[in-house]
């Protein structure tokens, strides 16, 4: 099974709902964080969160922007094509 997980341009990283079900969160000290039964899961990226690692929105009031995306990068070469 695949679990997408999208980043919202300027937001939160999204879990759709459909793989909500399937994603177990765990806190630094390996307790289960619970998110909201029945909705799509939200996690913070801009670290203002009053409800990390959940998003509270906080990110459209201290206007977050998403850092730069690095630039794409060919992988090694592997012996077979040396």
């Amino acid at each position: 099974m695949t679990i997408t997980i999208r980043l919202k341009r300027n937001g939160p990283y999204l879990i759709g709902l459909e793989e909500a079900d399937q994603v177990v969160i765990l806190d630094p000290d390996g307790n289960p964080c619970v998110p909201e039964a029945g909705r799509s899961i939200a996690l913070c990226r801009c670290g203002a969160s009053s409800t990390k690692p959940f998003c509270d929105k906080s990110h459209r009031r201290i206007c977050f922007v998403d850092p730069p995306l690095p630039e794409a990068v060919d992988p090694p070469a592997g012996p077979a094509s040396q």
